[in-house]
């Protein structure tokens, strides 16, 4: 190989292309990773699935979490607008296992983490590098990235698979106009930060709450180290922004609408900016195309209702690898090789997704479908906390369908399109 040949190239360096990157060096493939920022950086996403535990734990940077000191999380709380609280979703009640103990992360720090360790396996990482386009050979499939580096020059880099793990950016999904949003997740959110704001106690403390607003909106309450609280709205545009545009004027609107939020924001202090952003649910068209895979929110992100976004990333980078080593060993990184990489992350996601919608949905509540159906809890637990692989959550399905309007699984996102047909669907 030259200096410009790689067996892999992974863009982007958040949670998904780290992981990807770490775990196709450790096959032995020569890996380059190209991030366009330089870390640490500031990112959202910070409460933390409790299967995100065996990734990290495959990973092997199970002790550098622990060195980083994030908050413990045991639990995902729900309220209503008066301040009345659900009885929490304990994990360790449902998992007897290390992972049911999970964290509330900075995403600086966090994403950071695992930049430094894929370097430490061997991944060669260039920070302030931007992907300005792809390389195709003569069939069309994708043969490797035009990079600008820092100072502004253009590089060509070669790589016999590239991995797109460019966050919400998904610069393949739309440089090929494959993005779908999803028809009715078509929310917006505004968030920001306090400091001194109240806690629960024991192991409430650390613990994820959502806390609703009128129409189906609600807050995020996501307590981080050093006495920070994440705090977040997400709702519909036309009622954050009915009467109002300034973020300042809708979060003190909102924190009105709902008593506990009141109550626990009442002794802090709100710093820094507040951060707004729309489209949240959307997949790709295709999770592949020759030479190309899409990992993370580069292929697909859900509501962040339930925290879902980080651990989709570290499992599709996990998948992704795999899927890549095989296809490089094999001699095939087409499009096809793909595709039961792209089946089993959509079969994840449609699970969650399923969930997402029964939240939304006006007559819906949990204490409705676990009273009636205890023996549910635990399912339900398995979707709050991860536990997605396993294949059979019919009951669940069934029973969530007498509380809520539930979607149909969309029929894309599994497949990966090949370069003879690339032309006819992107053009």
């Amino acid at each position: 190989m030259s200096d410009q040949d790689y067996d892999v190239i992974v863009v982007g360096g958040g949670p998904a292309g780290s992981t990807a990157a770490a775990l196709t060096a450790e096959y032995g493939h020569r890996v380059l990773l190209l991030e366009k920022e330089r870390f640490p950086r500031y990112h959202i996403g910070e409460s933390l699935m409790p299967f995100c535990y065996f990734s990290l734990e495959r990973l092997g940077v199970l002790g550098a979490m622990e060195k980083l000191g994030f908050t413990r999380k045991y639990s995902v709380q729900f309220v209503n607008t008066d301040g009345m609280q659900s009885r929490p979703f304990y994990f360790f009640q449902h998992l007897d296992h290390p992972a049911a103990t999970t964290w509330q992360v900075n995403r600086a720090e966090f994403d950071a983490m695992l930049l430094r360790h894929s370097e430490a396996r061997g991944v060669e990482v260039r920070q302030e590098t931007r992907v300005r386009d792809v390389t195709r050979g003569g069939d069309g499939a994708v043969t490797g990235v035009i990079a600008e580096g820092p100072g502004g020059q253009r590089e060509e880099l070669r790589g016999r698979i590239t991995i797109d793990a460019t966050g919400r950016d998904a610069f393949l999904q739309s440089r090929n106009r494959w993005r779908r949003r999803d028809p009715e997740l078509n929310k917006v959110s505004i968030w920001t930060y306090y400091r001194g704001s109240k806690r629960d106690e024991g192991y409430d403390e650390g613990a994820t709450t959502v806390a609703y607003l009128p129409g189906k909106g609600w807050f995020w309450y996501i307590p981080l180290r050093d006495d920070v609280v994440s705090v977040g709205i997400v709702a519909e545009h036309d009622y954050l922004f009915a009467e109002t545009r300034r973020p300042e004027e809708i979060f003190a609107r909102e924190i009105r609408r709902n008593a506990w939020i009141e109550d626990h924001l009442s002794t802090g202090e709100q710093f820094g900016q507040y951060w707004t952003t729309g489209e949240y649910s959307y997949r790709s068209e295709y999770c592949a195309e020759d030479g190309a895979v899409l990992a993370g929110d580069a292929f697909a992100f859900l509501d962040p209702v339930f925290s879902s976004g980080v651990f989709l990333a570290l499992k599709s980078g996990e998948m992704a690898a795999d899927a890549v080593h095989a296809a490089l060993e094999a001699g095939d990184v087409s499009a096809a090789r793909f595709e039961d990489y792209g089946k089993r992350l959509c079969r994840m996601i449609e699970i969650m997704r399923r969930l997402v919608y029964a939240f939304y949905d006006p007559q819906f509540r949990f204490g409705d479908l676990v009273g009636t159906y205890p023996e549910l809890r635990g399912d339900l637990t398995d979707c709050l906390i991860g536990n997605v692989e396993r294949s059979d959550f019919a009951e669940l399905q069934s029973a969530l369908k007498q509380f809520a309007g539930l979607p149909e699984e969309l029929d894309y996102g599994g497949r990966g399109l090949s370069s003879r047909d690339r032309e006819v669907v992107c053009s």
